[in-house]
């Protein structure tokens, strides 16, 4: 798990997520809620089933999505984007995500990962790890590299000058 920790990142969903799949956890960012992780999160972490690493700069976080089986993304609200799941699609590790906000439109059902609602997740981590991380990594290349995006950005622009 990659990103603040906060209900709306379903950090404690991770944890049973995580649980019920026979899955270790490792769980990086800062904390926004203090009380939601001294009350749902902390009490879990024991360093080995769940580990809690803090923030981490983008060498660690490279190693540690890069290392990952899967990365578990249950948010509770309509994020916008998602750039953690992107961070770890283009480092070929899967992801499995509630079908919430942006979801739908950054993951690759089968390829890059599931989109699934709750009790469907720890299921889905099973099939997320059997996915081909090559095919995961290029079709996040090809889809939100930079050299993409500034392509994107350039045709907006030429459209925009007539």
């Amino acid at each position: 798990m990659l990103g603040r920790v906060h209900p709306d990142k379903g950090t404690a969903e991770a944890i049973d997520i995580a649980r019920r799949a026979g899955r270790r956890l490792v769980i990086c960012g800062i904390v926004q809620d203090e009380r939601y992780f001294a009350e749902q999160v902390a009490p879990h972490v024991d360093g080995d089933r769940v580990r809690y690493l803090g923030s981490v700069g983008p060498g660690q976080r490279a190693e540690v999505l890069g290392s990952a089986a899967a990365l578990l993304h249950p948010i509770s609200f309509e994020e916008p984007f998602g750039l953690a799941v992107v961070e770890a699609m283009a480092c070929g590790t899967p992801v499995v995500a509630y079908p919430r906000g942006a979801m739908p439109e950054v993951v690759d059902e089968g390829v890059t990962g599931y989109l699934v609602d709750g009790s469907a997740a720890a299921e889905a981590v099973d099939r997320a790890v059997r996915l081909d991380r090559a095919a995961c990594r290029a079709t996040a290349q090809r889809r939100f590299s930079a050299d993409r995006m500034v392509a994107d950005y350039l045709e907006v622009y030429r459209r925009l000058l007539g």
